[in-house]
């Protein structure tokens, strides 16, 4: 790829009528901007459907779309919803929360799926079971997940009955049998998703904007995955973790990151020629032109900490054969457009795996002040083959960061842009698109000039995160016009 930039929004962001995210009109305008201001790249977090916290890394599946962002108005003009149902629930919106206006928009969904299997059956319902046909490696165990987990009031799988948590064939045939409707419902929300988030990507790539997905190494304990598959990860005879993922005690915090989320049995793994995983990629890859490997660093080695352990402290490193998966990858012809998320303590083991495979790692400029000459962050460190952001998702954002530096920090800042008053956060977009890195993404909170208030998510805070969303008349032709000229001015503009 030549020099690009692009801009961080993860479609949650995007308001839409019920405030909970969209794949309609105000993405497809999303993509209209990023052409006006020369950009190329839209970046997005994972799209699977978020559990509790609404994480999106933490999903209950990492193959399922996420049904909380399907547009209603387009299940309208194809005849599955009544166009009265949705304007009621639009016009007593005002003073509902998030949690309630998601509980509302998902009772319509059902509403329009009830109704397209009411319909005779029509060319909608053939692409329906190709679908169902093409996905089944994991829609089947999906939907009946989700339609179990609703029977037992959002219980973990493990506290299923034995049955059930055990996966025992003919239980499994039973509850298939009892629970089939609710399975074909959660099975139309995902039909429904994947055509609507395909026909968004459609319209990006014919304006020449690539989505640039997420990929979360770990999945969560409470996930379709898990259950589905639990020979493949480090679980006990009751389907408890024996072991789980974090990271250990470091600068930032003495008792390190316990995530909690299991860990793989890699042996189990390579032994099956890593059939998950490559389903896994090969899936993303449909639905994004490239994708960043979050926690990259763990298909090097793993934190492994006892389950019983409460902090991250006394763990070990596990290593991991994830060389072996991407030359398997290789084997088959795959592309690799990865970006490896190497940021924190990366040990040259990491650097080589990154390094041999050519997958860019990343350069935060927010880190960058702090240590001196040497500061692999500082943009005349950066190498060609990365990408640069004045901060991610889990930072604050840039104007927040700015105001909460010390006068001594400031000052260090200001003498290396050689300006005592710098225009946050604009003077930090400067310095990333003027970067050799051959990507430049920038959040989209630091396009629009947002203080801390904005932040999209505090790791380490339960709650409070990933509910920040863009005001509909932000991206202005202003805007576009002061971004565009940026792109331009550093060769990084799609129309270079």
């Amino acid at each position: 790829m030549q020099r690009a930039s692009g801009i961080l929004l993860h479609p949650t962001a995007l308001t839409g009528p019920f405030k909970v995210g969209d794949l309609g009109k105000e993405a497809f305008l999303f993509v209209d901007f990023l052409v006006r201001a020369g950009q190329s790249i839209w970046q997005i977090l994972p799209l699977g459907p978020t559990g509790y916290g609404n994480s999106p890394y933490n999903a209950l599946s990492a193959f399922a779309g996420n049904p909380a962002l399907i547009n209603l108005q387009q299940l309208v003009d194809c005849n599955d919803l009544h166009e009265s149902h949705l304007d009621a629930a639009i016009k007593s919106s005002p003073g509902i929360n998030f949690n309630q206006m998601l509980a509302r928009k998902n009772n319509l969904l059902l509403k329009a799926g009830q109704q397209f299997f009411s319909k005779p059956t029509t060319e909608r319902h053939q692409a329906f079971d190709t679908f169902c046909h093409e996905q089944s490696d994991w829609l089947e165990d999906f939907s009946l997940f989700m339609a179990l987990r609703e029977t037992f009031a959002e219980q973990a799988w493990p506290e299923w009955p034995e049955g059930l948590r055990t996966r025992e064939p003919e239980v499994l045939r039973e509850w298939r049998g009892k629970l089939e409707e609710n399975c074909r419902l959660y099975k139309y929300q995902q039909f429904i998703f994947a055509g609507q988030w395909h026909k968004l990507k459609a319209y990006a790539n014919r304006n020449n904007v690539l989505i640039f997905g997420d990929i979360p190494i770990f999945v969560a304990y409470d996930s379709a995955d898990v259950w589905a598959n639990q020979h493949l990860f480090q679980l006990d005879d009751q389907g408890r973790p024996t072991a789980v993922a974090g990271v250990p005690p470091d600068y930032f915090s003495k008792t390190g990151q316990r995530w909690g989320n299991p860990l793989y049995r890699w042996d189990q793994l390579a032994e099956e020629g890593f059939r998950w995983w490559l389903r896994r990629f090969e899936q993303q890859l449909q639905s994004c032109d490239m994708i960043r490997i979050d926690h990259f660093r763990g298909f090097q080695a793993c934190w492994s900490i006892p389950t019983n352990e409460k902090t991250a402290v006394k763990g070990h490193w596990e290593e991991v054969p994830g060389r072996k998966l991407f030359e398997k990858l290789r084997e088959q012809g795959t592309d690799l457009p990865i970006i490896a998320e190497d940021l924190g303590i990366i040990t040259p083991e990491v650097e080589k795996l990154r390094d041999d495979f050519a997958f860019p790692g990343m350069k935060i400029l927010q880190f960058a002040f702090d240590s001196g000459p040497d500061n692999p962050y500082l943009p005349e460190n950066h190498t060609v083959n990365s990408v640069v952001y004045t901060g991610t998702h889990d930072n604050d954002t840039t104007l927040g960061w700015w105001r909460g530096l010390t006068k001594e920090q400031k000052n260090q800042v200001r003498d290396y842009l050689g300006m005592r008053h710098p225009d946050m956060p604009w003077e930090l977009i400067r310095l990333a698109m003027s970067s050799i890195a051959k990507l430049c993404v920038i959040p989209c909170q630091d396009i629009l000039g947002l203080d801390r208030t904005a932040r999209f998510n505090t790791p380490g805070r339960a709650t409070g995160n990933w509910d920040w969303q863009m005001a509909s008349d932000s991206l202005t032709n202003k805007l576009a016009d002061r971004l565009r000229k940026l792109a331009e001015e550093y060769r990084r503009s799609s129309s270079c």
